[in-house]
């Protein structure tokens, strides 16, 4: 992929209608494929654009296109009155979408998010926690850039797909620890004992406790302070330890990073509770994929934004692209450096 070709305007006009276009286009694919991996498409071409590269989102989008399936069928129509009974079921997808849909259009999307967010919230760790983040590239867009039709659909199939994979995590104790700091905190995560096989869901059955910190914030000022302070310190983390499951580990980071971004757009009483949340899933991710040793951290040198970016962008895969898109919102040297680290031991789209 020629990284270079495209000078895109400012993402917040897109006055191509580009991101919509893509948007449109993928509203017709299902959010997973194979029955269990997550499309990231709509993520990633909203953080593309969001970078000023909405000229290169269809050329990345003809690059992604074969791992996208079709739009799985509907199963029967979700209401007020039976939506519990399919919460959780991955089968009811288009359901849920389509139930998201008319939400959205029959009322302010902030209304619906708002109502949703704390049902949603402890099962946040369904999708490998992507459906969240899905959500949060959404909100970011409905928050930065006009609310154009397909931006709000975007924001129904994503709180659609959380609720079909909704899926909470029980059995975590909460330990208690001296740890002041998220970096501290993360550190003094302990490692579950068998890394070397099963999926997330497998893996998350077997995290037993987790250190307790920030449990007691109920400020939302502080939550949100907090939440900024996880999203670095996960961020930083990955220079140093993305090699234990270079995939998997970026969610540590992009996951509250997601929940950080939503947050303007929710009532202050629910930003405390989505930051334990979000501790829980960025630690999780940490015990369920940590390395055995972690390397030494050395500064890669002076590189701007936009060319880490950019690099990201040329490497093509989606989580590097989505895992750079939370790097330059942290924006320090070590932050950049994890984000170089991602496209040097990730897989290339191709």
């Amino acid at each position: 992929m020629d990284a270079t070709a495209d000078t895109s305007a400012s993402p917040a006009a897109d006055p191509t209608g580009t991101l919509d276009e893509a948007l449109q286009r993928l509203h017709a694919s299902g959010p997973e494929r194979l029955g269990r991996l997550t499309n990231h498409a709509p993520m990633a071409v909203e953080a593309l654009a969001a970078h000023g590269r909405a000229g290169a989102v269809h050329r990345w989008l003809e690059l992604y296109a074969p791992k996208l399936e079709e739009y799985p069928s509907a199963v029967e129509t979700i209401t007020d009155a039976n939506w519990r009974e399919a919460l959780g079921d991955p089968r009811r997808a288009a359901d849920w979408i389509a139930y998201f849909a008319r939400e959205v259009g029959e009322r302010p999307w902030r209304d619906v998010l708002a109502a949703w967010w704390p049902l949603l919230l402890p099962g946040m760790y369904g999708g490998s926690t992507h459906p969240v983040i899905r959500v949060g590239h959404a909100v970011r867009t409905l928050l930065t850039t006009p609310e154009t039709e397909p931006r709000v659909t975007e924001l129904a199939h994503g709180l659609g797909y959380w609720a079909a994979r909704h899926h909470p995590a029980t059995g975590i104790a909460l330990l208690p620890g001296g740890a002041s700091s998220a970096a501290d905190a993360l550190d003094s995560v302990q490692p579950i004992a068998d890394r070397a096989d099963g999926g997330f869901p497998a893996r998350l059955g077997r995290v037993a406790g987790l250190p307790a910190w920030a449990a007691t914030v109920t400020d939302p000022d502080e939550a949100h302070r907090g939440l900024t302070e996880l999203v670095r310190a996960a961020t930083h983390r990955y220079a140093t330890h993305g090699h234990g499951e270079e995939t998997m580990l970026v969610h540590a980071s992009t996951a509250p990073n997601a929940v950080l971004r939503a947050l303007p757009a929710l009532p202050r009483a629910l930003w405390a509770p989505s930051l334990h949340a979000a501790w829980t899933a960025s630690a999780a991710v940490t015990a369920m994929y940590a390395p055995n040793t972690p390397v030494a951290y050395t500064a890669p040198g002076t590189f701007a934004p936009e060319e880490v970016f950019e690099r990201a962008l040329a490497h093509g895969d989606e989580h590097v692209i989505k895992f750079a898109d939370t790097a330059l919102d942290v924006g320090d040297e070590r932050a950049l450096a994890s984000a170089l680290r991602a496209i040097e031991i990730s897989e290339p789209l191709v």
